[in-house]
Formats: structure tokens, sequence, C-alpha cells
């Protein structure tokens, strides 16, 4: 077993990430599949919104596929000024920080959201993508926030 992923694993359920709140559900065919839609409050800035879409496996859809415990990869992203914005609380310096992350499989594949600081063009960027113990995987979304003049910068 290799230590680092070990670790990163510990750190994110220890790390205080936003709560999201499902606003909405979309039946997108006849066995009962859902595109859900939640809102996330980024928790290290205030002013910033982002509402994630996924897809929701149903049972039928789990029971004719014959895979239990794993939901699709696919999401979307979009991000908004919900108010004003202090983002002086961010390390500029790093390499982003996971803002949300809620399991889609059993174990092993979690969605993630992670926010990185344009420092260069004052702009928040929002990513969301899978994340797997084994392989990761290609499917990702993006949005950006741009800071207006009197918003507060890291």
């Amino acid at each position: 077993m290799r230590l680092i992923p070990l670790a990163a694993a510990l750190l994110l359920i220890a790390a205080p990430l936003a709560r999201a709140d499902e606003i909405g559900r979309v039946g997108v065919d006849w066995v009962g599949n859902d595109v859900v839609i939640e809102a996330i409050r980024d928790p290290d800035v205030p002013g910033v919104t982002c509402h994630l879409a996924y897809f929701s496996r149903s049972v039928l859809d789990r029971l004719s596929q014959g895979n239990w415990f794993e939901d699709p990869s696919n999401s979307a992203i979009q991000c908004a000024r919900t108010g004003p914005i202090d983002a002086s609380g961010l390390d500029p310096d790093s390499d982003g920080e996971d803002v949300f992350s809620e399991g889609r499989s059993l174990v092993f594949k979690s969605l993630r959201v992670r926010r990185i600081w344009d420092a260069q063009n004052r702009v928040l960027v929002y990513l969301a993508h899978a994340s797997q113990i084994s392989e990761g995987s290609a499917k990702m979304s993006m949005a950006t926030v741009p800071l207006a003049e009197g918003d507060i910068a890291p």
C-alpha cells in the first residue's frame, strides 16, 4: 500500500468541505435516472456559490447494468457571485483547495470541486472532476468567477 494516497485520503476526511444543498432533480428516462442539481457555497470565499449537476442512477438502472455501487463521473458546474466576495483567506501560492467532495461509488470514487486562484487575472477557477484511487477520469467541467475592484483578494 502506498502511503501518499492514504495520507491524502485522511487529509480530505479531516478538511472542512462545503455542504451541498439539493435544489433540483430532473428525471431523464423511464427507469428513474435523474440529473441532480446542488448548490455549494464556497466555505472559504463568502459571496461565491457554485451549482453542480450530476447523473444519479436509479435502482432499476443498477439492476439492469449489473453495477450496483457506482454512478457515472459526468458532471457540470457553474459558479456565480451571490454577494460581496472576500477571498483574503486563500493561500495565493497553493495549487488550489478542495471545496467539495461527494462519494460516487461505495468506496473508491468521488466527485470533487477544487478552487484555484488565478492571481494574474484576478479570477477564481472552480474545477469539477471525478477522483478515483486507481485511475483518474478525463471527465471534468470548469467555471470561473472574476473578482471586481471592490472585492478582497488574497
